[in-house]
């Protein structure tokens, strides 16, 4: 457990440096439909291209699927990462146990989205939204193709 909020500091710090410039990213936030189309655009490359290429594409922080606080997130069905846009040291970690800071369980939200169909959102969780380096309220589409979930969130503040 110890290991493990390790590795949440360390992602939370790593993703807050990525260089983004404020400035220019907080007037144009991602939205919902821009993580869903991220997730469906993830899967229809995977199908095109394969596990190898896809997940090297998926873990490449400045290709395609990286725009501005969206990234992508890919699992395998324990919890462990296949790819990660934001933060390559993230792969082949089991984060099944991911909490934030109020105790949500953020990746076992994720596969509590899929239960029922195979795409759902997560639940409401607090994370760092790297694109404006402050804490914010955040969901995730989630889609599973293939026994693997591919994961976008987007960021916003309750009103």
């Amino acid at each position: 457990m110890k290991n493990l909020r390790r590795l949440f500091v360390a992602m939370l710090v790593g993703i807050s440096f990525l260089g983004y410039s404020t400035a220019t990213l907080a007037d144009e936030r991602a939205t919902k439909e821009e993580a869903v189309a991220m997730v469906k655009k993830a899967v229809a490359f995977y199908k095109a291209n394969g596990k190898e290429k896809s997940f090297e594409a998926m873990s490449d922080q400045k290709g395609q699927f990286r725009d501005r606080e969206l990234f992508m997130i890919v699992l395998d069905s324990k919890g462990n990462v296949l790819a990660h846009t934001a933060m390559k040291k993230m792969i082949n970690q089991n984060i099944m146990e991911l909490r934030d800071t109020n105790g949500v369980y953020i990746i076992k939200s994720f596969f509590k989205a899929v239960e029922k169909s195979d795409s759902g959102w997560s639940d409401e969780y607090f994370f760092m939204n790297p694109a404006l380096q402050k804490m914010e309220f955040k969901r995730t589409y989630v889609e599973k193709f293939d026994n693997i979930l591919f994961a976008c969130g987007y960021h916003y503040e309750k009103k």
